[in-house]
């Protein structure tokens, strides 16, 4: 099978400009995906992911699992090209279409009609295919007038809508899919769900962050459990959820 992915010691440290007093109490007691790190010099950084080494062929499903803040958002992130690692080395051999509640480049200032063009060139799309594939973008998100109104007066579901339908209109090697992505009302889940299930068929390989071990069971076939930035088990399902389940358990 074709290699499709291939990260080798890919490490993320963010630095946190001058936070003060309160700001680091703050940080010191929530998860997040990662550990806190302080210099002699009040310097504070979170390591947000810790030598992550993985690779997946055609045909693999991956399932992310972890506590919130565990890194899995980061890591998808990092392979939609959002972040940039500070350390090792990613390559994606195909297209990477993520598929988010916010779609990377929107921009809220801009009306709907301007960010499908501003994403779609984000995401790899020539003039010819923005063009060809904008008509039938517009009538799935079913904003109508909206399309032509400044993003920022979008609800999260309407934006969440467009999102989704430019994702979804794109033919991508590997896809990354967010749970969290939400598209509305149950009439709209349900067309959401007809064009997911057609468009899953296309894909080389999905990387999907999902809490729902139903979920994860039903589009996976490989799961990586993340604590605090660093892969704790990689492999089967099976040996993955139990491991997730006992890390549960402790928490």
């Amino acid at each position: 099978m074709a290699l499709k992915i291939k990260v080798e010691n890919l490490s993320l440290t963010i630095p946190i400009i001058s936070p003060d007093k309160s700001f680091r109490h703050t940080l010191m007691n929530k998860y997040i995906g990662g550990n806190i790190n302080q210099s002699k010099n009040s310097h504070v950084s979170v390591t947000a992911l810790n030598n992550i080494n993985f690779s997946l062929n055609s045909g693999d499903r991956l399932a992310l699992v972890g506590h919130n803040g565990a890194g899995k958002t980061t890591l998808l992130n990092v392979l939609a090209g959002i972040y940039k690692p500070t350390q090792g080395k990613l390559i994606c051999n195909g297209t990477v279409t993520p598929l988010f509640t916010q779609a990377p480049g929107i921009d809220k200032d801009d009306t709907g009609l301007d960010n499908i063009r501003t994403v779609c060139m984000f995401l790899g799309m020539s003039e010819a295919e923005i063009v060809q594939r904008t008509p039938d973008i517009v009538e799935f998100t079913e904003l109508q007038d909206f399309i032509h109104l400044p993003v920022r007066t979008y609800s999260s579901g309407m934006l969440a809508r467009l999102s989704f339908a430019i994702a979804t209109s794109l033919q991508p090697d590997i896809l990354l899919l967010d749970e969290g992505i939400s598209v509305g009302d149950q009439r709209f889940g349900h067309k959401a769900k007809a064009r997911l299930d057609k468009f899953y068929d296309t894909i080389d390989v999905m990387i999907c962050a999902s809490h729902s071990e139903q979920l994860l069971r039903e589009l996976c076939n490989k799961a990586m459990l993340l604590n605090h930035g660093s892969i704790q088990a990689y492999g089967d399902l099976d040996t993955v959820f139990a491991a997730y389940n006992q890390v549960q358990e402790t928490v």
